[in-house]
């Protein structure tokens, strides 16, 4: 693929999230679809369009979309974090939460090893447990420490890609609203300190997000957001490189979250109101970037049809458990799906479903239980294991 090209694909990631954005404002029902789910969509139908099937695509575009996907996110979380008001945090509702995630994902993932324990090792199990309360850092790690074939984990990634995608265009379609009507709901209240524009920042439409951006008034507010949300990555990354000689996930992300929310305390950084859009739309081009990894010449379903059962039965498994114990002990929908976003597919995509549900309150337990779901992911993967085996 020539420099050309590689450019113009760029240039489509950075900019076709303009063109939803139009679309939802000019469409009723596109803006009822919302713009995330739409680029899903058109991510993975561009993708296995123009994308794979060409010799070396693939291959030359990869290091591209690895990047953006890995900037977006990291950028995006400090300008959202900017924007909420966590003086009203429930942590005791989000530790609630956190233990029935993690009971959740095990019992479910031991419930399917059981069904399908023909065709399923334990160390899979193991690696199940390990990517699912925590991410794909701890799926590799657990593959290691277990001796689990390169095949096998090739495989296993490939079809979390394809189960997860689907996992979430439900929530976004249709989950996000069943979870509600089982679970108690309140819509979000502004705060009483905080503005009224400013607080309402995500309960506005799509059609209302992102006007005047550029404009005089709100110009120098976006710069300056833009560039402290630089330099706490900065730092962030710093402080990983530190504490572990890499870029190591809980480091960044606690460093993020901490040195974020600590400046979301500051006045000044609070009247930056588009501080929110500028990160929302950081994720929604991460949302066609990640969309448009999903290969699905990799997938062989004839060879691992029972994995990908496997796999199915352990995501959507431990969501009907999160919603059950959820409605047992007296959780909230909003706290319920967002924990089960965070273990399912790490809390890099807590800002999307928060979005979804126009429900900022969620972002910090969301992002709190994927942190500590990294850090507890190796060690039940690998005591499921052995109890399995």
């Amino acid at each position: 693929m020539s420099p050309v090209l590689i450019v113009i694909w760029v240039l489509f990631y950075l900019l076709a999230p303009v063109g939803v954005i139009w679309l939802c404002r000019r469409s009723a029902a596109a803006g009822k679809v919302g713009a995330i789910l739409i680029l899903y969509f058109l991510g993975i139908i561009v993708a296995n369009l123009l994308i794979y099937p060409f010799d070396g695509a693939a291959e030359a575009l990869f290091p591209v979309q690895d990047t953006l996907s890995s900037l977006t996110i990291p950028l995006a979380l400090p300008l959202i974090l900017f924007a909420c008001d966590f003086r009203g945090w429930g942590a005791k509702t989000a530790l609630k939460s956190l233990i029935i995630g993690l009971v959740a994902v095990c019992v479910a993932t031991i419930g399917s090893y059981f069904l399908l324990r023909k065709h399923i090792s334990p160390a899979v199990a193991g690696m199940a447990v390990g990517v699912y309360t925590g991410g794909t850092p701890n799926l590799a790690a657990i593959k290691m420490m277990l001796g689990v074939d390169e095949a096998t984990y090739v495989m296993m990634n490939s079809f979390d890609m394809l189960v997860s995608f689907i996992y979430l265009t439900f929530l976004l379609a249709a989950g996000i609203r069943l979870a509600r009507k089982i679970l108690p709901f309140k819509p979000e209240q502004p705060s009483g300190g905080a503005p009224a524009e400013h607080s309402s920042a995500m309960s506005r439409s799509e059609s209302e997000m992102y006007r005047g951006i550029f404009s005089r008034a709100h110009f120098g507010g976006v710069v300056k957001a833009v560039g402290l949300s630089v330099v706490i990555v900065g730092i962030a990354l710093g402080v990983s490189f530190l504490i572990t000689g890499g870029i190591n996930m809980i480091a960044l992300i606690l460093t993020l979250t901490t040195l974020s929310i600590g400046a979301s305390f500051i006045p000044a950084v609070r009247r930056w109101e588009k501080s929110y859009d500028c990160g929302m739309y950081l994720v929604l081009v991460f949302s066609l970037v990640v969309a448009s990894m999903v290969d699905v010449r990799r997938l062989a379903l004839g060879e691992g049809v029972w994995l990908l059962a496997f796999i199915a039965l352990v995501i959507f498994g431990s969501l009907l458990l999160q919603i059950v114990l959820s409605r047992l002990l007296k959780v909230d929908a909003d706290t319920a799906v967002i924990t089960s976003v965070a273990m399912i597919n790490s809390p890099l995509f807590v800002p999307m479903i928060a979005e979804a549900m126009k429900n900022r309150r969620v972002i910090l337990t969301g992002i709190t239980i994927g942190i500590i779901g990294y850090a507890a992911g190796n060690y039940l993967g690998v005591l499921i294991a052995s109890l399995l085996g």
